[in-house]
């Protein structure tokens, strides 16, 4: 079974300035080469397809892309392969954020 995890900051008094913003991500994921920034996602299966609109960084592994979906502050990304545990401790440290399950 698939968990999710969100990389958040901490909000103090909902503080907009502590949400990871778009244009941080952006610069970050541009200086890795195995992410690739994308405005939709497609679901392929064997009876559909779905279509998601948002901000996607693909991070590309071994053949397969996995989402971190920026969504209102933070970073949502699913562990379907155990290699994405490393790759999210990374990107939420140099976002100086925390790691979250839900």
């Amino acid at each position: 079974m698939n968990q999710r995890f969100k990389i958040t900051r901490s909000l103090q008094e909902n503080n907009a300035e502590q949400q990871i913003s778009l244009e941080e991500c952006k610069a970050y994921f541009a200086s890795k080469r195995e992410f690739t920034y994308s405005t939709v996602l497609n679901i392929v299966r064997a009876e559909s397809t779905m279509t998601i609109e948002g901000d996607f960084f693909m991070w590309e592994h071994e053949g397969q892309q996995y989402p971190f979906r920026l969504y209102m502050g933070e970073l949502y990304v699913t562990i379907s392969n155990e290699s994405i545990v490393p790759v999210m401790m990374e990107v939420a440290s140099h976002l100086h954020a925390d790691i979250v399950e839900g």
